[in-house]
């Protein structure tokens, strides 16, 4: 008996110590079955369903999806979505990367400058939209403010359906404190030996930087961009407390949209099947940027050299 206890002790310590990664992996995969796949597949299944979330679910068959596909609201929300994706992501991925370029110097107070443009990333998506709702008024704005200084009318930024777009995309640049610190470690990465031999063989300032500096922090801008995209297509905030989706539908963003369904509408099949045509959305999107930006990316090979 003791030595089949012996056995079975040295067969499971053997096994554990083969298998100690699942152990410290295991908190990750707890988290992700029971936060992430679980109800995802959750969602799945109640999209087929019609389920106001007081009675009971009824099996609907793919009827939510039909509902959406012939609700004109849907292609306002996905356009609407889509027009400030691709019109403030590459806005904000540009800037943020000249604003590091400005920011990897060694000029006095440096540090205070970086913490200066980062602090705007940290702030809550509430605050900053209940500040540029007080910036963006038509009456005491600090927007129309400064533009009567010159004799002009500022327009209705957030009442007028022509404007509002164009107002979401500047308030977005406030954030872009979060690239500018991973363009910086990028930057700081690059060895300057590179720097130092273009200059030796007369290199401008534009050659380094199509030369050198965005070939070396391509990844870097890659990922940058997709998470961008990711998250502006995401974008449930600035509806929810600035304008409500108005005027005239103009904001009415995607995920603002599953909100009304699920939470106002108590249409929670509906909102399920929303979630999931977003999510094929946006998988498609990611898979096209990786294909088209394949050729232009350069990774730093084990020996030194560059691969694409």
């Amino acid at each position: 008996m003791k030595i089949q206890i012996r056995t079975c002790h040295s067969q499971f310590q053997q096994w554990i110590s083969k298998h100690k990664f699942l152990l410290f992996a295991s908190p990750w995969i707890i988290g992700f079955i029971a936060f992430t796949l679980i109800p995802m597949l959750s969602s799945l299944l109640i999209s087929f369903t019609e389920w106001n979330i007081l009675t009971p679910p009824k099996f609907a068959g793919l009827e939510n999806y039909k509902s959406v596909f012939a609700d004109p609201l849907f292609y306002k929300s996905l356009k609407v979505t889509l027009v400030y994706t691709f019109v403030s992501v590459p806005i904000n991925v540009t800037l943020a990367f000249f604003a590091a370029l400005l920011l990897n110097t060694d000029i006095k107070f440096i540090n205070v400058y970086r913490t200066i443009y980062y602090l705007p990333a940290v702030v809550s998506g509430v605050v900053v939209s209940l500040l540029w709702s007080w910036i963006y008024n038509s009456e005491f704005g600090l927007f129309n403010n400064f533009l009567l200084k010159f004799g002009i009318n500022g327009p209705r930024w957030l009442s007028d359906e022509h404007w509002i777009m164009p107002a979401l995309i500047i308030m977005s640049i406030w954030g872009i404190g979060g690239s500018i610190i991973m363009y910086l470690s990028g930057l700081q990465g690059i060895p300057r030996y590179l720097y130092e031999s273009a200059k030796l063989d007369a290199a401008n300032w534009w050659t380094r930087l199509t030369k050198i500096t965005l070939p070396s922090m391509s990844p870097i801008i890659l990922f940058t961009g997709l998470t961008s995209v990711i998250g502006a297509l995401q974008t449930f905030t600035q509806a929810y407390v600035m304008t409500s989706g108005g005027p005239n539908n103009a904001s009415l963003f995607y995920a603002y949209y599953v909100y009304k369904h699920a939470f106002v509408w108590k249409q929670m099949g509906k909102a399920c099947a929303l979630a999931w045509i977003l999510f094929i959305v946006i998988f498609l999107i990611t898979v096209i940027l990786l294909k088209a930006s394949k050729s232009k990316i350069y990774y730093e090979s084990k020996d030194g050299g560059d691969i694409l």
